[in-house]
């Protein structure tokens, strides 16, 4: 069972498995919802999905016309989303506590790309935080 949570503990699920790739989706309703330059996703069959903590506390958005998007009401964290006729839900990665045995296998959407977004060369990687000697931030 690989189990997930948001930020705050309100809201859990459980996956028994992931039914598809881990992709990255560029797409602008991704980028803007997760205020991120993509969001990291992977289908999951419905009959291996589960709520298992304060289904209560979740918020729903229509972000498309048949796509509802469920995120914690206390802290954000988008979790879930769905095609309500689809087979299967979109369970955001980053929400997992447990490996989900799969590595991201693909960027989508990357003609919805920002300016900014680096995919190849060498870009500093820092096991925690930045701080003045590393990166220097003005304002």
């Amino acid at each position: 069972m690989i189990k997930g949570s948001c930020h705050c503990g309100a809201v859990a699920l459980e996956v028994v498995k992931l039914s598809g790739p881990i992709v990255h989706c560029h797409c602008e309703t991704c980028r803007k919802t997760h205020s991120a330059a993509f969001a990291s996703t992977a289908r999951v069959d419905r009959v291996d999905f589960r709520w298992a903590k304060c289904e209560s506390e979740l918020r729903h958005y229509g972000s498309s016309p048949g796509k509802v998007r469920h995120f914690c009401g206390n802290c954000g964290a988008h979790m879930m989303a769905e095609w309500v006729e689809e087979p299967s839900v979109i369970v955001r990665v980053g929400i997992l506590d447990d490996d989900p045995g799969k590595r991201p296998a693909v960027h989508i959407w990357v003609s919805h790309d920002v300016p900014w977004l680096e995919y190849r060369g060498e870009i500093k990687k820092l096991s925690e935080g930045a701080d003045s000697t590393t990166v220097c931030y003005k304002g």
